[in-house]
């Protein structure tokens, strides 16, 4: 029996998932899982407010999120991937990535934030990074959520506009659409060049939140494979969750 009772409405079917991601987490805290959950995408794109669904009824204990800040002077001056090293997952915790180190792959790149030869050695060290991730034991999961130019305009005037928006609105904003271009050129190597068997991207349509948010939850669950859902489970649709090929960036699932 599946635990979607309506396939066709993505809301209601996300709702039922809430008891499995549940079930999910709890097994994977008593078999000492390590899982590390990296959400990428173009501003608005809608990382927030998956992460927030899909841990709405998780205990923070030993499931936390991360959003780092710009960083320091003195953080600056450390090895690229040294701050992040201390949020990674420890055995029985998850821990999700609201951006995450390929914010150098992206926004640094766009805006001139980081030098060109520190963006090729970011390039170079990323997949190693994570193969030891991997290696010493740890579930890598990478979601980049993918937006059309005109639905992420949408978006950001909602930002302008809402007041209960206010506290998403960022300086990057105004330049997001004009440099739509640039981001693209640099969400196509970064995938091209990050995407390894270790650890592979999962590419995610996200021009509908709510379907986005259900093939995230579902993928999630399928990969951590928790026995007691075996079998009962409806796999992610594959036109709104799929692994990064690069034939993706040219038959149009990734948008130009």
């Amino acid at each position: 029996m599946t635990r979607d009772p309506d396939p066709t409405d993505p809301a209601r079917a996300f709702e039922a998932l809430q008891v499995d991601l549940v079930t999910t987490r709890i097994w994977s805290a008593e078999q000492g899982q390590k899982v590390l959950v990296i959400f990428e995408g173009r501003d608005a794109a809608g990382k927030d407010g998956t992460i927030q669904r899909l841990t709405r009824n998780l205990s923070v204990r030993n499931t936390r999120v991360v959003a780092l800040p710009k960083p320091t002077d003195h953080e600056k001056s450390q090895w690229f991937f040294q701050r992040y090293m201390a949020h990674l997952p420890a055995a029985g915790e998850w821990v999700l990535f609201n951006r995450s180190w390929y914010n150098r792959g992206g926004v640094e790149r766009v805006m001139g934030f980081s030098t060109p030869e520190e963006q090729a050695q970011f390039l170079r060290e990323a997949p190693q990074v994570e193969r030891m991730l991997v290696d010493s034991g740890m579930i890598v999961l990478k979601y980049w959520l993918d937006i059309s130019k005109a639905e992420q305009a949408e978006r950001l005037e909602a930002r302008r506009t809402d007041p209960v928006k206010r506290l998403k609105v960022s300086p990057l904003d105004a330049v997001a659409q004009e440099r739509w271009s640039d981001y693209t050129i640099a969400r196509d190597e970064m995938l091209a060049r990050t995407d390894t068997d270790e650890a592979p991207w999962w590419c995610v349509s996200a021009d509908s939140k709510k379907r986005a948010r259900l093939a995230v939850a579902r993928h999630l669950l399928h990969t951590l494979a928790c026995p007691e859902l075996s079998g009962r489970l409806t796999p992610p649709d594959p036109a709104a969750l799929f692994r990064f090929e690069p034939q993706a960036i040219a038959d149009g699932r990734l948008a130009p």
